[in-house]
């Protein structure tokens, strides 16, 4: 069993994975992002500093919902991230496409190395008027 104390509040508490933060500050921190999500569905051009001070969420903390694709900026909005790869600014995720496209190139011709010949198994000769002994 792994104890930890939870980087949120201190307490100790039974660590199974992921964020090291107890059940109650995950169940805080869900509240936050539902409130921050429906402030963002009212507002959808507020500034992320806007946004944290009206919610009381870290710029930091909804910056991390955006990278992990639960939070989007909306298409028209000038707002948004840099892709952690080119600095393009970017509504969600990590990277942008141009950068996605590329690190999935580049993934598949390591994975799937060019066509090699294959080795054809080699017959022996027919000795067909050769003499045999018993």
């Amino acid at each position: 069993m792994d104890v930890r104390n939870c980087r949120s509040c201190g307490r100790l508490f039974n660590y199974y994975g992921g964020a090291p933060i107890c059940k109650g500050c995950k169940d805080q921190l869900e509240q936050k992002f539902q409130q921050v999500k429906e402030y963002l569905r009212q507002n959808p051009n507020a500034p992320i500093q806007a946004v944290s001070d009206e919610n009381d969420v870290s710029v930091k903390q909804i910056t991390q919902w955006v990278r992990e694709e639960r939070l989007t900026f909306s298409d028209d909005s000038p707002i948004g991230i840099e892709c952690e790869n080119c600095g393009t600014t970017i509504k969600t995720g990590r990277f942008c496409e141009r950068c996605k496209n590329k690190m999935a190139t580049e993934l598949n011709s390591v994975i799937r190395p060019a066509h090699q010949p294959e080795n054809k198994p080699v017959q022996p000769k027919k000795d067909g008027n050769k003499m045999r002994y018993l």
